[in-house]
């Protein structure tokens, strides 16, 4: 392996919070090291069809996706090692970090694709395989661009205050992967705790996850997460209690209030049409009605977050305006860690999307109408622009895995569909363009995020940033495909909405956009949520982190909360040295339980995929009280281990 620029083995403080006066100087500085090289593309294309095919499968079959950067790193540095051993040349941790770049875009897309598409076959429309796939690297490509003009300002200026700990948790792994000592043995013994925890859990399903106890209406879970532990510990006490303070309010005020008011009604409430409220559990009632405050709260906290963005906004246009006509010799002046593609280049590109939609039949919607897909077009334009700022915003508060992806492609459905229905084109395709028009949204602020963490963990590496991008958009493109692929191949073969593929996520977009053309969306319940997110801003709350929290389950953030507790248990009352210590120490063995799970998390997928059978686990006769007790010795274990980890150098 071959090194150029800061010598040591990680990063310094400064990779985690600036004080007054500091600067971050990157692990690389040097102008000549090897980054975009031909196994680095080759490696990180093949690694992101693979996982993304993965993805594909646990989205149609759980309603999520799994963050594939720490996996495709780590992964990234085995097979480099296996190609040293065998060539005898050595690679850099740049060329690492680019073969990761390019392979974590696979699992944005297929988060953007799997929340969306599958509606499409529910409704019986079946659009061709080049047409899903231009319409995914479309969605891709503009969520790339968008976040382009932030980087300077989102990854650099907001460097100690957004901590992208996705993007610092990859870095942490690349850098202990490559320079060892005792560092990497903290990394890789998170890894392999975290991918264990994950196979005891829903591989041979001994760990029963979330934990949970309940009572009437009211219920407390905790997930059995190393990762989600892992990632509260990495984002500190005050965000992870924010976060968990808006699943408390639905889980422990809201539910019960719908549950009481609701006990007297002798009719289902829509959006429910057949159970009635007095015999749901606190868990359909969350799927039924919460999911609908959640999106509004998102989408209320995302605009207000657009108005204090403004300012940022506008910096980072006017500076991207400035580059036009700018002459190489000035651009060649702007140290190589801080060039970004051009913004001649990002405006071209972006029109030359739009163009294409707008003038190409057949691969936005079904209507053969330029005017209407100009609306469209205009529409992808303002919300892709609007939820890319926003999602680069909120990943790095919470990461990419904590990304309200879905809420925001609601929010899009919402706008849209209310246009169409305004337009009355409430038909079937009018519908379907609709959709469509949510799947470039969703995929370009799914994208986004993956693009700023990966952007974060070059910042901290010293990776030049235009060829990162150009590693996002090739990414992209290889990934879409092959993404649209597998969800084709998969209704043939077995079926999109059948017992085995339910598409979770994809029933509820179907229901937002028939809520909204046949008029009939539960309209009060995403007033709620914008009244929460009104008043938690002004509370001064961060209004964003709130939503995520009201939207996403307790179970989820309840496990982000014990991490950011823990966290400040080991650091409070303890001179800066020794709290930095224990934080960085901590962040490297939560970063190693994020790869660890996130790693599993794919070869359970794989085997899924390859077998055509969901996985079972270990058929254990075990007591009514033993899962509970189990979980809650697994919780404990890793609150020790990354315990344990924090306090290694105070021995």
């Amino acid at each position: 392996m071959t090194t150029e620029g800061k010598k040591n083995t990680g990063l310094d403080e400064t990779a985690y919070e600036l004080k007054p006066g500091q600067t971050y100087v990157p692990l690389v500085i040097a102008d000549n090291v090897a980054e975009t090289t031909i196994k680095a593309v080759v490696s990180g294309i093949v690694l992101g069809i693979i996982f993304g095919a993965a993805n594909a499968y646990l989205g149609l079959m759980a309603g999520l996706t799994i963050s594939t950067s720490i996996p495709i790193a780590v992964l990234t540095v085995v097979v480099f090692t296996g190609l040293k051993a065998t060539t005898g040349r050595g690679h850099t941790i740049l060329e690492a970090n680019m073969s990761q770049t390019i392979g974590s875009a696979s699992s944005s897309v297929a988060s953007g694709v799997l929340f969306t598409i599958p509606a499409l076959f529910l409704w019986g429309v079946y659009p061709d395989l080049a047409q899903l796939s231009l319409l995914a690297m479309a969605g891709g490509l503009l969520g790339v661009l968008s976040m382009i003009p932030l980087r300077r300002y989102l990854i650099k200026r907001e460097h100690g205050k957004l901590p992208y700990p996705e993007g610092l948790a990859c870095a942490e792994v690349l850098v202990a992967s490559e320079y060892g000592g005792r560092q990497a043995r903290g990394v890789f013994w998170g890894l392999g705790f975290g991918a264990l925890f994950k196979l005891l859990t829903d591989g041979l399903k001994v760990v029963a996850s979330p934990l949970q106890v309940g009572y009437w209406k009211l219920e407390l879970a905790v997930k059995v997460s190393p990762a989600l532990i892992g990632v509260g510990y990495i984002l500190g006490p005050w965000i992870a209690t924010v976060m968990v303070a808006g699943s408390a309010l639905s889980a422990f005020v809201i539910i019960p209030i719908i549950a009481v008011w609701g006990q007297s009604l002798v009719e289902p409430l829509y959006p429910e049409t057949e159970k009635l409220i007095s015999a749901m559990t606190a868990g359909e009632m969350r799927e039924k009605y919460i999911r609908y405050i959640g999106a509004g709260a998102v989408g209320a906290a995302g605009i207000i977050t657009l108005i204090r963005s403004f300012p940022v906004m506008i910096e980072s246009f006017r500076l991207g305006v400035k580059q036009i006509g700018k002459k190489s010799d000035a651009e060649a002046a702007v140290p190589r860690t801080d060039r970004d593609l051009s913004f001649r280049f990002v405006l071209g590109f972006v029109a030359a999307i739009l163009l294409v939609l707008i003038f190409v039949p057949g691969i936005l919607g079904f209507l053969d109408s330029v005017a209407v897909r100009a609306i469209a077009a205009l529409m992808i334009a303002i919300f892709a622009f609007f939820f890319v700022t926003v999602a680069s915003r909120i990943v790095g508060l919470v990461g990419v895995t904590s990304n309200p992806t879905s809420g925001m492609t609601i929010a899009t459905l919402l706008g849209t569909s209310l246009i169409f229905l305004a337009m009355d084109w409430t038909d079937l395709y009018g519908k379907a363009t609709a959709l469509m028009v949510g799947t470039v949204v969703c995929i370009a602020a799914s994208i986004a995020g993956d693009t700023s963490q990966d952007l974060k963990t070059g910042y901290l590496l010293g990776a030049t940033p235009w060829r990162q991008q150009l590693g996002e958009l090739l990414g992209v493109i290889t990934a879409a495909f092959f993404v649209c692929l597998t969800v084709v191949v998969l209704d043939k073969t077995i079926g999109i909405g059948s017992e085995e593929l339910p598409a979770p996520q994809a029933v509820l977009m179907n229901l937002v956009i028939s809520g909204v053309i046949d008029q009939d969306l539960p309209w009060t319940l995403i007033g709620i949520g914008v009244g929460i997110a009104v008043v938690a801003a002004l509370c001064r709350l961060p209004s964003l982190p709130f939503a995520v929290g009201v939207y996403l389950p307790l179970s989820t953030m309840a496990a982000v909360f014990v991490g950011g507790m823990l966290r400040w248990l080991i650091t409070r009352n303890q001179s800066d040295a020794i709290a930095n210590t224990r934080r960085k120490q901590g962040v490297l063995f939560a970063s190693g339980l994020v790869g660890g799970e996130g790693l599993m998390g794919v070869c359970l997928a794989v085997v899924v995929l390859a077998t055509g059978e969901k996985i079972t686990g270990l058929s254990l006769n075990l007591p009514f009280w033993a899962p509970t007790l189990i979980s809650l010795i697994a919780i404990a274990a890793i609150v020790w281990l990354i315990g344990r980890s924090a306090l290694v150098k105070d021995e």
